[in-house]
């Protein structure tokens, strides 16, 4: 029997190094400009989260923003209504995906379809003809529906129009997509319509859905673990790590010990561990929340020493960094935390509070420090303002 390979040793400078340039967060224009990049974005990344949130402007907006400099809302627009190039659907969370991966996300549709869906299941069939009844004779908001008899919600998240729910149970089940977004309000368009197809693609195969979460994760984060492949999905692990080691004995993954990881297993493909050039000191993002580089809060303490805090739902007495505090990457590291908030009204930026973190705390260097992140400041301004 083959010995398993030695774990490679990989300190957390060269570890931040790897995931910066999988997501792509190390160059100031890695995907150029226009729908094209916003496509080619989500591509790269697998997934965009969508938040409701819009203290500042909302998390897939703000998560664009930090990869395409030049980033115009019209673009996400143009790439899901016009283009069709990217589509929303769930994968640890509500998303923006690429509609070339439509084919993975089928059998969980189907499974919807067959067995319904838990947050829906108070969804009556009258309410599902009236729908699709209304669907099939063209593109639907929820404001288009005004005959509805409002019900108790069954949990704080839902909507009390049961039109709605309808609709959000066709969504799931692949029968309706959104095909355009204005703020937070959808147009529902019956799927097949929106893509101009006959009938729905083939779905992919459990092995094929398997080797697409390994391959985005380690397309978008470099090096891997368990836990940062099936996020919030455990029931797909035992799928994964089979298939890790198999890649493993067949040389196409290396196993890797990130300094301060302990006992916790990474992984890589062999390209992703050649030396490169790193991002440049002077690269700043301010980053939502919810950016792929954020969201997975155990991951980011380890390969920054970082440990977000979102406070949005604490207690403002309670809150340490702020409601919606906004991390700062300078070139390798997150050196500060901002709570920001946009005044539409009055056009302009508010700071609520600036926290230090990390090698910000140094005085050393600070000066310059502040003078970069408030030269991108700016910047976040005018996109704040814009549209």
């Amino acid at each position: 029997m083959s010995r398993a390979p030695k774990p490679f040793p990989i300190p957390t400078t060269q570890a931040r190094q790897i995931w910066l340039h999988a997501q792509r967060l190390d160059e100031r224009a890695p995907f150029g400009e226009g729908a094209r990049a916003v496509a080619d974005a989500i591509d790269h990344l697998g997934y965009v989260q969508i938040d409701t949130i819009n203290v500042i402007e909302r998390s897939h907006h703000h998560i664009l923003f930090s990869r395409i400099p030049s980033y115009r809302r019209a673009d996400l627009r143009q790439a899901q209504s016009v283009d069709r190039s990217v589509f929303e659907y769930w994968t640890h969370a509500l998303s923006y995906v690429p509609a070339n991966d439509f084919r993975f996300f089928l059998p969980a549709m189907r499974e919807h379809r067959r067995e319904g869906h838990k947050w829906y299941a108070s969804v009556k069939p009258a309410d599902t003809r009236k729908v699709m009844r209304l669907l099939r004779a063209g593109p639907l908001t929820i404001r288009d529906i005004e005959d509805d008899v409002l019900t108790e919600k069954e949990h704080l998240w839902q909507s009390r129009k049961p039109s709605k729910r309808a609709l959000q149970l066709a969504f799931y089940t692949g029968v309706a997509t959104v095909s355009a977004r204005q703020g937070m309000l959808k147009t529902y368009e019956l799927m097949t319509r929106h893509f101009g197809w006959d009938k729905l693609p083939k779905p992919a195969s459990a092995r094929d859905i398997t080797a697409y979460l390994l391959d985005r994760a380690l397309r978008s984060q470099g090096l891997v673990s368990l836990d940062s492949i099936c996020h919030l999905d455990a029931p797909s692990k035992k799928a994964i790590a089979q298939l890790v080691a198999s890649r493993i004995r067949r040389g196409e993954l290396v196993p890797v010990a990130i300094e301060g990881a302990g006992k916790q297993e990474h992984w890589a493909a062999p390209a992703a561990l050649e030396p490169g050039e790193g991002a440049s000191p002077d690269l700043v993002h301010i980053l939502s929340p919810f950016d792929p580089l954020i969201i997975q809060r155990k991951r980011t303490n380890l390969f920054f020493g970082y440990n977000h805090l979102f406070e949005a739902y604490v207690p403002k007495a309670k809150r340490k960094l702020g409601y919606f505090a906004l991390p700062v990457l300078v070139g390798d590291e997150i050196v500060a935390a901002l709570d920001l908030k946009t005044d539409r009204q009055a056009k302009k930026l508010l700071m609520q509070k600036w926290t230090w973190v990390g090698q910000g705390k140094k005085t050393a260097g600070r000066k310059e420090l502040k003078r970069v992140i408030e030269e991108e400041l700016d910047r976040f301004e005018r996109f704040q303002l814009t549209e």
